[in-house]
Parts: C-alpha cells; sequence; structure tokens
C-alpha cells in the first residue's frame, strides 16, 4: 500500500516522497482513512509507531481548503522535546503546502509566542502550562479552531496536567475535531477521551500495551555501586555509536554524565533543570554524532525521536511498567530494530517483576565476560547543581580506573580513556614496575563472615577501543 490510496493532494505526497516515507504505518493506515473524512479518532498506538504522520497529514489536508490568518488546529502534547519534534514532522511534510506553524512551550521567552497568537499561525503545537500563561491576557484567542489534538495524552496526565487540559477547553471553541492518542490508556485518559469524542473511531485501544517488536530486551544484575563501571564496561567492548541512558532522577544524570565524560566518553544530559538551549543543544549534538550518549530522565522518553538509535539503557530500572514502553520506544522506530538494556540491582527486582508482567515477558539475564561483580564500586557524584555548557570543570579529566577484568595498561590517546594512572596491580597479575612506583594504592577491605580481613578490588572498566568485539556475555551463570 501507498500513501497514494489515501487520495491526500499532490504536495503532501511530494513531501511524502521527499521525506523517504514509503508504506504508511498499522496506526497510519488505520487513523488516515477516518481521520481524512473529518471523524474523532481515539487511537491507542506503541511508541515510535508513527502517530505524529497520522493525525498531522489529516491537520495539513484540511488546511489546503481554508484560508489563513488564523489558528485553526491545536497540538497538544506533555513536552518541549515532543512539541519541537511534532513541528519539525509539520515543517517535513507541509514544506510545499502554504501552511504556517509554531511551538508553545515553557523554558523560552514569551515575545515570539505572543506573535504567533497575534499573526494566526496556522497549528500551535503546546504543552499545557505555557498554554494557560498565554490564556491569561487578550491576544490569546483560538476563536477559530477546528481541530484538536492530544498526543501522549497518558503522560500528560502523568505530569499532572489534567487541571490545565480541563481549564484550556473552557478557553476554546468546542473543536468541530478532536483526535486523541495515547501509547497507553489509563482509565482517566479513557474518560477523558469519552467526554471529549464525539462517536470516535477507535483504533487499538484494547491491545496490551507493549514494546515495539523490533526490540531485542535483555536485564544485568549488577549491584547499585557498579552501575557505572559495568555502563563503561558495555561502551568498552561494544562498538555502541549511540545510546540514549535513563537515570532516575536529574541529579543522577548529572553525575553519570560527569563520571563518563571524565573517562573520555563523549556525552550529554538532558533533564527538566537544564535550559532549553541546553537541552536542544544536547538534542541536537546526538543526533548529529556530537556525543555517543545522552544520559536523560524520563522527561525525554516521550519526544525523542533518532533515527537509527542502537540502544536504550535502563540505568535505573523505571517505576512503573509504563515508563518502560515509552523509554525502549526511543530505539526501533518507524519498524527499524534497536536494543534495550536494564540494569538492575537486588532492591530493583520487584519492578523488574512487574515491567515483566506487563509487557508478557520475562526479560533474559545477562552477565559481561570478564567484568568483576564482587568489586568495591567507584562512588558516583550525585551532583545537585547543573553545570553550564562550556563549563571546563565539567569534562576534566580524572585519574583513570583500574579495570575490573584484570588489564593493568590502557590504549593511547584517542581511543576513548585517559592515559593509565593510579594503582596499575590487578587481580590477574602485575602491571611493569615503571607504573607500580608510581601507582597510589586504589584497594578498600570489607571483613569476612570468618573474621578474616578480604581485599575487594574496586570495579574498573577496561580499555576503550574503537570496533570492538560483540558484547561479551555468559549465559551458563
Amino acid at each position: 500500500m501507498s500513501f497514494e490510496k489515501f487520495a491526500l493532494h499532490g504536495s503532501l505526497l511530494r513531501a511524502i516522497k521527499d521525506a523517504g516515507y514509503e508504506t504508511p504505518t498499522d496506526i497510519q493506515e488505520k487513523a488516515l482513512p477516518p481521520a481524512l473524512e473529518g471523524r474523532d479518532v481515539l487511537g491507542c498506538a506503541m511508541t515510535g509507531s508513527g502517530k505524529t504522520a497520522a493525525f498531522v497529514l489529516p491537520i495539513l489536508e484540511r488546511l489546503f481548503k481554508k484560508s489563513r490568518g488564523v489558528t485553526r488546529a491545536l497540538i497538544l502534547c506533555p513536552t518541549r522535546e515532543l512539541a519541537m519534534q511534532i513541528h519539525e514532522t509539520i515543517l517535513e511534510l507541509g514544506k510545499y503546502a502554504p501552511v504556517k506553524s509554531a511551538t508553545v512551550f515553557g523554558g523560552v521567552p514569551m515575545k515570539g509566542q505572543v506573535q504567533a497568537f497575534e499573526r494566526g499561525v496556522d497549528i500551535l503545537i503546546a504543552t499545557p502550562g505555557r498554554l494557560m500563561d498565554h490564556f491569561q491576557y487578550n491576544y490569546a484567542k483560538l476563536n477559530s479552531l477546528e481541530v484538536l489534538v492530544f498526543d501522549e495524552a497518558d503522560r500528560m496526565l502523568d505530569m499532572g496536567f489534567l487541571p490545565s487540559i480541563k481549564k484550556i477547553l473552557q478557553h476554546i471553541p468546542k473543536p468541530q475535531q478532536t483526535l486523541f492518542f495515547s501509547a497507553t490508556m489509563p482509565s482517566q485518559i479513557g474518560q477523558l477521551a469519552k467526554d471529549l469524542l464525539n462517536r470516535p473511531i477507535t483504533l487499538n485501544v484494547e491491545r496490551q500495551a507493549k514494546p515495539a517488536t523490533g526490540i531485542t530486551q535483555s536485564s544485568y544484575p549488577v549491584p547499585q555501586s557498579l552501575k557505572p563501571a559495568l555502563l563503561l564496561e558495555l561502551l568498552a567492548q561494544n562498538p555502541i555509536e549511540s545510546a540514549i541512558v535513563f537515570t532516575r532522577t536529574k541529579h543522577r544524570a548529572n553525575g553519570l554524565q560527569k563520571y563518563l565524560a571524565s573517562y573520555g566518553v563523549n556525552c550529554e544530559r538532558i533533564h527538566g533543570n537544564r535550559s532549553q538551549a541546553q537541552r536542544t543543544e544536547a538534542l541536537k549534538g546526538f543526533k548529529s554524532g556530537k556525543y555517543r550518549v545522552l544520559v536523560a530522565t524520563d522527561i525525554a522518553a516521550r519526544g525523542i525521536d533518532v533515527q537509527d538509535l542502537e540502544y536504550v539503557i535502563n540505568f535505573d530500572v523505571p517505576a512503573i511498567p509504563e515508563d518502560y514502553i515509552h523509554r525502549v520506544g526511543r530505539t526501533a522506530r518507524a519498524e527499524r530494530t534497536g536494543e534495550a538494556l536494564t540494569f538492575f540491582s537486588k532492591e530493583e527486582e520487584g519492578q523488574l517483576f512487574d515491567i515483566e508482567r506487563a509487557i508478557g515477558l520475562k526479560l533474559p539475564r545477562e552477565w559481561v565476560d570478564g567484568f568483576n561483580y564482587k568489586a568495591v564500586g567507584e562512588k558516583m557524584t550525585v551532583d545537585r547543581g547543573d553545570t553550564r555548557q562550556g563549563d571546563p570543570r565539567r569534562n576534566a579529566p580524572r585519574r583513570s580506573p583500574q579495570m575490573a577484568r584484570g588489564q593493568g595498561t590502557q590504549p593511547a590517546r584517542g581511543q576513548g580513556t585517559q592515559p593509565a594512572r593510579g594503582n596499575a596491580q590487578t587481580a590477574r597479575g602485575s602491571a611493569p614496575q615503571a607504573a607500580r612506583d608510581q601507582a597510589q594504592p586504589a584497594r578498600e577491605y570489607a571483613p569476612r563472615s570468618d573474621g578474616q580481613t578480604a581485599r575487594h578490588e574496586h570495579a574498573r572498566p577496561s580499555s576503550f577501543r574503537r570496533g570492538g568485539s560483540s558484547r561479551g556475555r555468559s549465559s551458563s551463570r
């Protein structure tokens, strides 16, 4: 099937071809016909399934027949990143159409957004909180609104936007068409949809929420203190070119990014404490390949669309199964493939079991060959500040690690790590005498049950090398 089946305007078909869209996805195939007819649609589909084009194309088609100068479509979404992604899709698919769009979200000055209201751009993409800020003023009138779209409605509920949404509905006329999309359908969202939609076409509402079929999922049991070293070890052993690493809090995101950067990993972070300019630069740098790793909180689980993203790594197990689905949905988008790895400590086993029960799959347990799981973990600083970009302190090198796999030397500069310093003695032998003479102790001692003192090596990642071997695993344990 091709997009020509939907009898879209020639300008849209031309833009679709330029964008590389060949055949519609499942949600597009089902949602486009009723949406193009002007019907309300309630769609529940996994992240990365093509929902954005499923509502953008009908809006653009409608606008070909309308006069300009007023806002006829409002798209509500939970995060700035998702708003920008939707805007990019509109620019891509509407590049041959006489349509103007603008974003309205927090973290940036309101002046440009005020002008968008006053000019009457055809499509507004907004987060609920910032839209309510504008509705306090007389210029923010949407009297000609015809289409209302809710994207990632369940996430807006999670973020506490339901009161704002109800107030927004009081400021706008009843739309002629409402398109409601969500990856999951909690009961409150279901009730909201029932109140808003008029005899909607429902799509996949009853399906069990699961990650995309193209995602290979696995889990890694590891003590909490060894998670940073295990992540560094995986990056060292594998030719991973792009990975989003999710942490539980913004402070842990700061600490992990600085830990990785101190060992030469090109990485950035994105979370709610960062300015919009910083978040935009981080995402742009990650998409362009400037950064190998993007450390993120759940603010990025929705709204980040990176083509050919290889890996999603859950550094911390998400608190609820729905967040797991949205996190891993950053990879294997648009019917591609990807890998989702989850690190879990003993304290997180219950949360992992909840996820497995929700998705109907027991995640395979994996171990990394050669990694010292009994080592003493290196403390990762939990940074409660947020260093500005360009601050030289953020990427300042520090003493390189002693290696968990027992290797006493490291590669030369340019291969991903700093030159070896510190204690060069390892669990499998001794490094050259010159290195030992310059070394400082890097061991801690822990009591054993027999009253003796046992030596535990610090957890240290192996050397980085380009194009390393495939990820080391041992299924026998």
